[in-house]
């Protein structure tokens, strides 16, 4: 099997009458992103994408039964082995991994089928976007979405930061029966607030959370958006959306240190050394000048403002320390003791880190019973899914960075950008589900970007390359 060509599937009409065209709307990908906060409010949030993935599918079929080819992505070979390794590992539901809470297959399987709905669901979601045309929906403005969605998300740091405490039962919510609105992982879905409160430095103090629903989730999509509000802001040609958009990163310096985050920090880190990297590789040596100019203005603005003293005090109070090593612990004895399809899905630890018999009570709900795969998107594919599935997750990225390695535009390399940070947050992060989804945005756009291209850029890139 040949992971490299992208596939293109074809239907021929008859030989008399040539296929009928059919377009694809842009406004199933556009409803998500722009209207996203309207869907959180809902009460759907991430629910949107698999709703959603339904009229995408319906008129993706709809085209290739008219006659209009379909492309798969390229390296999809490794996302589809990655599915499948998904889908076998459900049959080891069942086993109760050595240190973990035994319990039948049959529980752990709603949250596992949920799983499933949701990969299936951003895979229409990589493969209708990559579909679109530039008539249909023009890269430029796929990634204003992009850039708007990061304006949101400093909104929602803001929120979580201002009324921690803000939270309203969704109209979702309100339709569920009250056995299955009450469950924790259900409340997670459907109930709309504005921060987690954890006791991190000292004290129970919230940390943003919305729109995405969890502190970690909004510093994972922090990092995967911000490049795409300065490709946005700055191919507008227009001074005012510069301004907006240096006033809204200046802005977001204070939600993401508030948030204590220290993914997030790192993350931010590898972003602005990649595009640094990138662009100096280029030749564009007034990257330095930026990146130096933007550091100093960084500093100052923690060294100067009470910024610094929460900076300081979550680097001195690594409380998480200890339990995302006993997990990685948990999570690679898992991936010994199963190495090629894992678990099917996560497990809760039997106690805590000192003892079994510690465990999540009313008093202490973080003293023991930790979810191995729950504190990082690689540990995760290790232990659910095994080498099967996490050498095709990560095959499909790494290859789709290295198939696209030559894409010098500006959203080519916003794009490359954050499937490179998203490598660094899956140590600590899970993806699923919207960051996944934006990192599957990304390498549409670089897939778009590398169709469209025409023969004679392609040959004017690949000299540039050699030069």
């Amino acid at each position: 099997m040949t992971l490299a060509a992208p596939a293109t599937v074809r239907t021929g009409g008859p030989a008399h009458s040539p296929p009928k065209i059919t377009t694809l709307p842009a406004w199933p990908v556009a409803s998500i992103l722009t209207l996203y906060p309207l869907w959180w409010a809902l009460g759907l949030g991430v629910l949107i994408f698999a709703g959603m993935a339904v009229p995408m599918l319906f008129l993706l079929l709809r085209r290739r039964v008219a006659g209009r080819p379909l492309l798969l992505p390229p390296g999809f070979g490794w996302w589809a082995l990655f599915l499948m390794a998904v889908v076998v590992s459900i049959g080891a539901l069942g086993v109760d991994p050595v240190g973990t809470l035994p319990e039948h297959g049959s529980g752990r399987l709603p949250a596992v089928a949920y799983k499933l709905a949701m990969y299936l669901s951003i895979t229409v979601l990589l493969i209708y976007a990559g579909n679109l045309t530039e008539r249909e929906l023009p890269k430029a403005k796929l990634v204003r979405y992009l850039g708007w969605l990061f304006v949101v998300t400093v909104a929602g740091g803001f929120l979580g930061m201002m009324a921690g405490h803000f939270q309203f039962t969704s109209p979702v919510e309100m339709l569920l029966p009250p056995g299955i609105r009450g469950k924790g992982f259900v409340q997670s879905l459907v109930h709309p607030y504005a921060a987690q409160i954890m006791d991190i430095v000292g004290g129970a103090k919230p940390r943003p959370a919305a729109p995405w629903g969890y502190t970690n989730t909004w510093g994972n999509n922090f990092c995967l958006l911000v490049g795409f509000l300065v490709v946005a802001a700055w191919r507008s040609g227009r001074g005012r959306h510069r301004t907006l958009a240096i006033i809204c990163l200046l802005a977001s310096i204070v939600p993401a240190v508030v948030s204590l985050n220290r993914g997030l920090w790192i993350g931010i880190g590898v972003l602005v050394l990649y595009v640094a990297v990138r662009y100096v590789l280029a030749g564009k040596l007034w990257i330095i000048g930026v990146v130096a100019v933007a550091g100093a203005m960084l500093t100052f603005a923690v060294v100067a403002t009470p910024l610094g003293g929460v900076v300081s005090a979550r680097l001195d109070n690594g409380k998480s320390n200890g339990v995302r090593s006993f997990l990685i612990d948990r999570a690679i004895d898992g991936f010994t003791s199963s190495p090629v399809i894992g678990y099917g899905g996560t497990r809760n630890t039997r106690g805590g880190r000192q003892s079994i018999t510690v465990g999540e009570s009313a008093g202490c709900e973080r003293c023991g019973n930790f979810t191995v795969g729950g504190n990082g998107q690689l540990w995760q594919l290790l232990y659910a899914h095994g080498a099967a599935g996490t050498v095709g997750y990560l095959g499909f990225f790494l290859y789709g960075l290295w198939r696209f390695r030559r894409d010098r535009s500006a959203i080519g390399v916003a794009a490359s950008a954050a499937l490179v940070t998203s490598f660094s947050a899956m140590l600590w992060y899970n993806a699923l589900v919207t960051p996944l989804a934006f990192m599957v945005l990304a390498f549409a756009l670089l897939w778009r970007n590398s169709l469209e291209r025409t023969p004679t850029e392609r040959t004017s890139t690949e000299g540039d390359e050699t030069r």
